[in-house]
């Protein structure tokens, strides 16, 4: 339930919360519900009930056996602020990531609805990064719902990139990853789409990481805009993995 990632992004995965239900068009191919009917066919325990939300409380102290300095993306396979999982569990995380301060731990979800609601009963840590989910104009309310969350790092993940993002308020945001869908199922993503979001990051002097075009051949496509690749991280003096200070591309 936690090991190395390929997520360009991160280096690791940990996944106290497994599960999840769609709430809209970014979830349509979904890579974690694939993964988890595959994991169930293999016999894997934790994914004996398929999709459905599943708490796995042995597995909250693991990052604390961690060794060196790592980004972690917690419930890689599931949202942290699904209705399904209890704000005790979710103090529970928040804890375990307080007590494992050699790492960075970064949450991403698309329920930014519940995250603004509950986060004034959360303790929030510095090592932790809140990220939320945005695809198309219909889910940019997520963007001000995260804005005030008391969160050392806000990001937004744009990713499956849907359609334009046009004038995007990037006030309060450190981070922006994105990328285009992938799998069998893969919607097209627009260079000019791309594009635009990267002068938005430039002008608003927010990190601009830009993962992958996506694709049926993912690979092949590659991650390369205007001839180079983006790999920005918020600054380094908010990050203990410190190494990948952000720097403006210009």
């Amino acid at each position: 339930m936690a090991g190395p990632s390929h997520i360009e992004w991160t280096d690791m995965t940990w996944n106290p919360v497994t599960g999840c239900t769609k709430i809209s068009q970014g979830c349509k191919n979904c890579y974690a519900e694939r993964m988890s009917k595959r994991l169930r066919a293999m016999g894997v325990e934790r994914y004996s009930d398929g999709f459905r939300v599943r708490l796995h409380p042995d597995l909250l102290d693991q990052p604390t056996r961690w060794r060196g300095s790592r980004r972690v993306f917690v419930n890689s396979m599931s949202d942290l602020f699904h209705k399904n999982v209890p704000v005790e569990f979710i103090s529970r995380v928040f804890d375990s990531i307080s007590n494992s301060p050699a790492h960075v731990f970064q949450i991403l979800t698309k329920r930014t609805g519940r995250l603004k609601q509950i986060a004034d009963k959360l303790d929030w840590p510095p090592n932790l990064w809140m990220g939320a989910s945005v695809e198309n104009e219909r889910t940019t309310a997520r963007i001000e719902q995260l804005r005030n969350v008391p969160a050392a790092i806000r990001f937004l993940s744009i990713e499956p990139l849907l359609g334009p993002l046009k004038e995007m308020d990037l006030d309060g945001i450190d981070w922006v990853i994105v990328g285009g869908e992938s799998g069998p199922k893969a919607r097209p993503m627009e260079p000019e789409w791309v594009e635009s979001i990267r002068i938005q990051c430039q002008r608003a002097e927010v990190a601009f990481f830009f993962k992958q075009w996506g694709g049926v051949r993912k690979k092949k496509a590659g991650r390369q805009l205007n001839g180079r690749t983006y790999d920005e991280f918020p600054s380094a003096e908010h990050s203990i993995v410190g190494n990948h200070g952000y720097k403006a591309a210009h």
